[in-house]
């Protein structure tokens, strides 16, 4: 199976965190945090779980499409760039006012 169309690429999820960011997307935390440091997202059919220490972002645990394609650390470290990674200050600003 061809992993580039059954994953989630570091960029896919960047661009689904930029939406969100630019209010594009609407977002939807969920009724409790996954553990002490992580948040699961719903956003428009996606789930999106965001590390984060003391209010600042600090990762991406797991990004899953619609389509149930899934995307994690491990998939995403072997490229070395996780989707917080491209964010812009602003960006990254954004999101970590959600949290």
């Amino acid at each position: 199976m061809n992993t580039s169309t059954s994953t989630v690429s570091a960029r896919e999820a960047y661009q689904l965190l930029k939406d969100i960011a630019l209010g594009s997307r609407t977002v939807q935390a969920a009724m409790s945090p996954i553990d002490i440091e992580g948040k699961l997202f719903r956003v428009d059919g996606w789930h999106i779980t965001l590390l984060a220490h003391n209010g600042v972002l600090s990762g991406c645990l797991s990004c899953e499409s619609p389509d149930g394609r899934t995307g994690s650390p491990e998939n995403w470290q072997r490229f070395g760039t996780d989707p917080v990674s491209l964010l812009s200050a602003w960006e990254q600003a954004q999101i970590e006012a959600l949290l």
